[in-house]
């Protein structure tokens, strides 16, 4: 409010002094007849007096008015202060959230880091395992066909290695083959009337490949060749050669009897 009335002091005075010189330029709104110095030293000389009157009451005293603005600037100090605090606090805020957000993506990272190292090396143990397994079972299979095939060789060894009277015996058998005719059983009766044991002469005839079924056809031929023979005769003559009735009734179909 002094500033107020301060400029209205101003303006009036300014206003007095020029209406002094040419009143005028300052009484232009009054009558002509009032447009004389005393007429504005009357109305502006007074207001300048009332203005300037009213100023000095408004105006503060010196020291309240230094009271009040060292009491601003103490606020303003302490609102600036204030101020820096509070961004000092929001910046350590937020320098102590941005520290915590990757301190929190350091660890989540760490983690996925372990988990897939574990999960690696779980895989590598798996794999590992399933190769030993693997191996394991491969070499058990191929210790189990060694030994298979070994078997199967001493086997065979054992089967090859005749001993001089099963070789006489072979030999003996297929010399009868060659001059007659005979069933299994009568070939085996043969041998052993000729002094070889019933295993010797059974191995000699199962180890010479004979089609007995032939020679049940070669035998009842042999015998027609000889003498007459029924039907039922001669089927009855070749299962006492020792062929099965089912060999003797192929043999006797097939000479035509």
């Amino acid at each position: 409010m002094d500033s107020l009335f301060l400029i209205l002091f101003f303006i009036s005075f300014l206003a007095f002094i020029i209406g002094m010189i040419k009143p005028n330029m300052v009484l232009s709104w009054s009558p002509e007849a009032k447009r004389k110095r005393k007429h504005v030293a009357k109305y502006y000389g007074i207001g300048t007096v009332v203005f300037f009157t009213l100023f000095a009451i408004t105006t503060p005293p010196t020291s309240e008015s230094a009271v009040k603005s060292e009491q601003t600037e103490k606020e303003e100090a302490e609102e600036e202060d204030n101020e820096a605090v509070k961004e000092e606090e929001e910046e350590n805020a937020k320098k102590e959230a941005e520290e915590q957000a990757k301190q929190e993506a350091e660890e989540k990272q760490a983690k996925i880091e372990a988990e897939e190292q574990a999960k690696k090396e779980a895989e590598e143990q798996a794999k590992k395992e399933a190769e030993e397994q693997a191996k394991k079972e491969a070499e058990e299979q191929a210790k189990k066909e060694a030994e298979e095939q070994a078997k199967k060789e001493a086997e065979e060894a054992a089967r090859n290695a005749e001993t001089m009277a099963q070789t006489q015996a072979v030999k003996m058998a297929e010399d009868y083959l060659n001059y007659t005719a005979f069933s299994r059983t009568g070939l085996i009766q043969q041998l052993e009337f000729e002094g070889f044991s019933n295993a010797d002469a059974t191995y000699a005839v199962d180890k010479i490949s004979v089609d007995w079924r032939a020679q049940a056809v070669q035998m009842a031929q042999d015998y027609l060749d000889y003498t007459a023979f029924s039907r039922s005769g001669l089927i009855q003559q070749l299962e006492f050669e020792g062929f099965s009735n089912a060999d003797a009734t192929y043999a006797v179909d097939e000479v035509g009897l």
